[in-house]
């Protein structure tokens, strides 16, 4: 039997376009942008309310020290990159990453992607400027072109619904991968294939695979059943910012009669829409996924708890993350205050670092950049930190790809200033390459033991 929704709750979901709206696209025809968001209402949901629930009570039981978050993707999805091979890559580097983490600190790992959904980027100016000529921002896939011309980066609404399209057989893909054979733990030996096999964190990796096939072994010869290793829940996220494509995508859960946004499993509101009086706050109070808030050097523990005033008043575990991006210099100085605050007030959050938004440098050749150095500074101040005030480290939010691009300098490869150029990719962040994610993964095991 279905629930009706509650009285004011249709009504309530657009009272954001009343209030200030940031980082939001300005549509040359209103009445496209009209007929794109309508289609969008009208379409299947992407992801569905129950999934979203377990997914709360994991981030939960994260919260508690019971489980850790790994969130990777792309900082950008790109329409024309959504094909088989690069999503099983990304797929499979989170995997592999879950698995030396699972293995190494003896801890379940929430498989969370940035993907399906990643294609709205918020930017620092709506223009930009290349000798001379002046054209709209790129504001990602889902709004405009790459490409520095007039008709590429005009605002266009349609993209709406191939954000959605591309997101659906992505989904589809993902739920092929993950409960059809390919995530088993009898294949772990399988994702590392196709990588290079001549560095340390690959023969790392393939010890640890070794040693899981012969546990297996093992169990299998003592009779145990292992229909459970064969799957896993592998959840979607990404940055609610694009207000036009959330809203239609929002749906009314039968059981409850209460919204969800149904773009996704997990959202996040970024450090730039996180306005206490702003549209993405009030229209996300209203859903009830769970949600991260991105919390920068600037955020107070006033700000923390005035968000848990508006995102989670009644302490609902696993319904509020705060995903801190401090930068490796200030994170020593920075979370404590912020944790202290949040701890005092009682209602639970869970805790994720963001390594990558606070460590961002532009190379001497010009290419937009971080160091693999400074990434895991901040993720080992982020365990001291906790480990200091005996607060749960709960998860990392990250951005990386299964590719063998040169994006980040240093790791074990000692990508360089010149070595960017061999391959660099991204559109807009620098992401961690497959090798980078693995040696992270390493590292965070030893973090996670001392914790």
């Amino acid at each position: 039997m279905s629930v009706e929704p509650g009285p004011g709750v249709l009504e309530g979901l657009d009272a954001w376009r009343r209030l200030p709206v940031d980082q939001q696209p300005a549509w040359p025809d209103e009445d496209v942008a009209r007929r794109a968001r309508e289609r969008l209402a009208a379409l299947p949901p992407l992801v569905f309310a129950g999934e979203a629930d377990e997914l709360k009570a994991k981030l939960a039981a994260a919260g508690r020290g019971e489980a850790f978050l790994l969130q990777g993707g792309d900082c950008a999805e790109i329409f024309e990159e959504a094909t088989a091979d690069r999503i099983r890559q990304k797929v499979m580097t989170v995997l592999q990453m879950a698995l030396i983490l699972t293995y190494g600190a003896s801890l379940p790992v929430i498989k969370m992607g940035r993907l399906a959904g990643q294609y709205a980027k918020p930017r620092s100016s709506d223009t930009e400027t290349r000798d001379g000529v002046t054209l709209p921002a790129f504001r990602g896939d889902i709004v405009n072109g790459w490409e520095f011309t007039p008709e590429a980066r005009t605002p266009d609404p349609t993209r709406l619904l191939d954000a959605y399209h591309t997101s659906a057989s992505t989904l589809n893909l993902v739920r092929a991968f993950t409960t059809g054979g390919f995530a088993s733990l009898l294949e772990a030996h399988r994702w590392n294939r196709g990588f290079m096999t001549n560095n340390p964190a690959y023969s790392r990796y393939e010890e640890i695979a070794t040693e899981i096939d012969r546990a297996i072994r093992f169990m299998v010869a003592c009779g145990a059943d292992f229909e459970a290793l064969r799957h896993v829940d592998f959840y979607a996220s990404h940055e609610g910012l694009l207000l036009d494509y959330e809203r239609p995508l929002t749906r009314i859960d039968s059981r409850t009669g209460t919204p969800y946004d149904c773009s996704a499993h997990f959202l996040w509101i970024g450090e730039r829409t996180r306005r206490l009086d702003g549209a993405h706050i009030d229209f996300f109070s209203r859903v009830r996924n769970p949600l991260g808030v991105k919390l920068g050097p600037t955020a107070t523990g006033d700000d923390a708890v005035a968000l848990i005033d508006r995102l989670n008043p009644d302490g609902e575990p696993g319904r509020l993350t705060f995903v801190t991006r401090m930068g490796a210099g200030q994170v020593r100085d920075r979370l404590p205050a912020l944790v202290e605050k949040v701890t005092a007030d009682g209602r639970p959050v869970t805790w994720v670092c963001d390594p990558m938004h606070g460590n961002g440098i532009v190379s001497a050749s010009g290419y937009k950049t971080r160091r693999f150095s400074d990434v895991m500074d901040e993720v080992a101040g982020f365990f001291e930190v906790h480990r200091e005030l005996g607060t749960v480290p709960g998860g990392l939010h990250i951005e990386l790809t299964g590719d063998d691009v040169t994006e980040v300098l240093g790791g074990t490869e000692e990508i360089d200033d010149e070595g960017l150029a061999r391959r660099y990719e991204t559109r807009v962040d620098p992401r961690l390459n497959h090798q980078q994610s693995l040696e992270m993964a390493f590292q965070v095991v030893e973090l996670l033991r001392r914790s």
